[in-house]
């Protein structure tokens, strides 16, 4: 049986978790407000850009010397998944949501005889991942949103993927992320990004994606105006993902905070009454003790 002393330490380190773990909710719900507003002020625009770069794909014929980013290297050899995670933990299952289900993606990818590529974005994924395919990390990048997401930081990753697709390190991308659904709610999600992928294509949580009826006149043609707008697409949808994903972190840091702290509630509970008995107990000892002392005498 532990002693009072060790009881009331116990009872008081617990106490100061909770105050942590409470503050660090508190911290989380006043992220997540901005984080959801901007998550979800970003979804109409990329939306949008992307039905109708999917118009002007649909106009261009499938020409086969349009735009790489469009049209693809003609092979599917090589994958490269971008994993998008966070730099920090304490937020429930949401990192290790991700690199699961890239993991099954991996997987399967390595079964129909593909080679896999991986782009870290955020520290927590590259730790879980290089257990297993620290191998195929070919890029990393950490720091990204710590002020939240920059479309800068965005473009940023999106030009150093045109990169590595020019020199041919890859036939076609896929971003993997949470998308915010609710502060428990938060969905892993994989977006084609290269070759591009029509807006009804993408796996984007299972939603049906809005067909685009509108009839466009291009100036001064669609090749070129495709090829201004595959880059910004492209950045687009990677400052989405991240904005989804920095909205996604903070609901599910509020969450597992939140179920940290009533369970400090409850084990404080717990101590506190095993610390009652005990010392109660002690008390019944010693008057025992001196019961039997006087009657001896």
């Amino acid at each position: 049986m532990p002693s009072l002393k060790n009881l009331r330490i116990r009872i008081n380190s617990v106490k100061q978790t909770r105050k942590i773990t409470s503050a660090m909710k508190l911290v989380a719900a006043s992220k997540l407000r901005r984080a959801q507003e901007a998550a979800e002020a970003a979804r109409p625009y990329s939306e949008r850009l992307e039905r109708m770069v999917s118009s002007l794909a649909q106009a261009m014929g499938g020409r086969p010397d349009g735009n790489p980013l469009l049209v693809g290297t003609g092979q599917d050899k090589t994958h490269l998944i971008v994993l998008a995670t966070a730099d920090r933990g304490l937020c429930g299952a949401f990192n290790s949501s991700i690199v699961r289900a890239t993991r099954r993606r991996i997987q399967a990818e390595l079964k129909e005889g593909k080679a896999v590529k991986l782009f870290c974005v955020g520290r927590k994924g590259r730790e879980q991942i290089s257990r297993d395919y620290a191998t195929l990390i070919v890029e990393q990048v950490q720091g990204i949103g710590r002020r939240g997401p920059k479309y800068e930081e965005a473009a940023a990753i999106a030009e150093r993927l045109t990169a590595l697709y020019a020199e041919g390190a890859f036939d076609s991308c896929t971003i993997v992320y949470n998308r915010f659904r609710s502060v428990i709610s938060q969905v892993v999600t994989f977006q084609r990004l290269i070759p591009f992928a029509p807006a009804d294509a993408g796996a984007n949580a299972g939603e049906a994606q809005p067909k685009d009826t509108a009839s466009y006149e291009f100036e001064p043609d669609e090749g070129e105006i495709v090829g201004e707008l595959l880059p910004r697409n492209l950045a687009v949808q990677v400052f989405r993902a991240l904005l989804e994903n920095a909205a996604s972190e903070q609901g599910a840091r509020m969450s597992a905070m939140d179920n940290a702290t009533r369970n400090a509630g409850d084990m404080i509970d717990k101590l506190t009454l095993n610390y009652n008995r005990t010392r109660q107990a002690q008390i019944t000892k010693e008057l025992i003790e001196i019961v039997s002392g006087a009657e001896a005498l």
